[in-house]
């Protein structure tokens, strides 16, 4: 299903969401994913297996199960091809999530990274955190 309405999700909020199934930001995933198309890049699908995958997480969820996650976000999100830089995020390993947004043309990103937050909004596009995303967003 493809929507007009187009979201970007930081590596943060997935993780939380991966190891944590029933939590605020697992809720916020499954409610973006019943409002919106999650965007995605080649750059932020990297960095979630990458990160995901790491044994530090092992003692949450087995390894199995947090690939099937990352399997099953790669089919369901939309995946742009990001050619523009931002330089923005005081944290430049962030900068991957405002340039998608701007790529996608994001209504929005869900994130509760301090370096992201702290830019909200940015260029017009609304940065909120899991929970207001729940709570404020039909």
């Amino acid at each position: 299903m493809s929507f007009d309405r187009r979201i970007v999700v930081d590596t943060g909020v997935l993780i939380s969401a991966a190891i944590r199934p029933q939590s605020i930001p697992a809720l916020a995933l499954e409610k973006a994913w019943l409002l919106f198309d999650v965007c995605a890049s080649a750059s932020t699908l990297a960095e979630l297996q990458r990160v995901l995958m790491s044994d530090k997480f092992d003692q949450y969820r087995p390894r199995a199960s947090r690939q099937q996650f990352v399997q099953a976000f790669i089919e369901r999100s939309r995946r742009f091809e990001v050619t523009l830089e931002v330089t923005d995020c005081r944290d430049p390993k962030d900068n991957q999530f405002l340039e998608l947004a701007e790529t996608a043309n994001a209504e929005m990103i869900i994130s509760s990274d301090a370096d992201l937050m702290t830019l909200h909004p940015w260029r017009g596009i609304p940065i909120l955190p899991p929970s207001a995303f729940l709570v404020g967003v039909n």
